[in-house]
């Protein structure tokens, strides 16, 4: 039933198997062990695409009732069944992965040794269900969903700065006009594709400041690197750029002005029981990020 459900939803055999950590050919003897056992066919099967029959759309939903229900119960309990255990596949942004859960994956591990965690890093949308992933962190505002509970977890404030030397060749910015001055290192939204505004709060209202520059990148840590190279003012997370501010490679700027917070949310799916392992990995992030009080 597990294996049938898995199937039903990635569309894969392969990506099922993969999933389950097992052999493709596995999989495929068990569902034909399956339809064999209920003298029903539960799948149609083309060199496309798989879809339910009218009887496995039927026999799809009993299994991820009891299913859930079986997890339910298991996770009542103190003792194995509800131990976090398993392969966890979590979905983040790079430059989340690269500051924060890698450093401390260790402390994950080590509170559970059971757990395989496998990290995937992106900013694109991500169909949880149809790609096998437990749950993903995303930054931002987040679009409401019908089938994904997000939990925040974090926010993080913006800085903009820049390197001494380009500032001693182009002068320092003291107030948001002067900014239409200056050149920018630009950041692509990673899901759009456009140049992302610089957004600031003035006097109680939000001021939106479309900058200019010849070089735009879509990935933070080139940003950032960007910055330090000179090529132009650059507007980022505060945790990315803070100890370059530290070690005087970097010049903080427009200090009184107020840059909206931006919140870090776990997201997974809505209709799945909170298995025990990734309602750990939830507990843990949000633990690991209360800890993180300069953001």
């Amino acid at each position: 039933m597990q294996m049938f459900a898995r199937v039903v939803e990635v569309n894969s055999f392969n990506k099922a198997a993969e999933s389950l950590s097992l052999p493709p050919s596995t999989v495929t003897r068990a569902l034909k062990e399956l339809e064999e056992h209920l003298g029903v066919r539960l799948l149609q099967r083309t060199t496309r695409r798989l879809s339910l029959t009218p009887d496995g759309s039927i026999y799809y939903a009993h299994c991820r009732r009891l299913l859930d229900e079986l997890n339910e119960v298991e996770a009542s309990f103190h003792g194995g069944g509800g131990q976090p255990r398993g392969k966890l596949r979590v979905d983040m942004t790079p430059s989340f992965a690269r500051n924060f859960v890698i450093p401390s994956a260790r402390q994950f591990l080590h509170r559970y040794p059971e757990v395989q965690l496998a990290v995937t890093v992106s900013d694109r949308p991500v169909d949880l269900v149809q790609e096998g992933i437990d749950c993903v962190i995303r930054a931002g505002q987040l679009e409401d969903s019908t089938t994904l509970v997000a939990r925040r977890i974090a926010s993080f404030g913006w800085m903009v700065c820049a390197t001494p030397e380009y500032l001693a060749q182009h002068g320092t910015p003291l107030n948001l006009e002067d900014l239409r001055q200056h050149q920018a290192v630009l950041y692509l939204h990673g899901r759009t594709g456009r140049v992302m505004p610089w957004m600031f709060v003035d006097k109680g209202e939000s001021v939106r400041v479309d900058m200019t520059g010849s070089l735009s990148v879509n990935d933070t840590t080139t940003y950032v690197d960007a910055g330090l190279q000179g090529l132009g003012l650059i507007c980022t997370a505060g945790y990315l750029v803070r100890p370059h501010i530290e070690s005087g490679a970097l010049v903080q700027l427009l200090a009184d002005y107020a840059l909206p917070r931006i919140p870090i949310s776990v997201m997974y799916p809505q209709n799945r029981h909170l298995s025990p392992t990734v309602r750990a990995f939830i507990d843990w992030i949000t633990e690991l990020m209360a800890q993180r009080t300069n953001m």
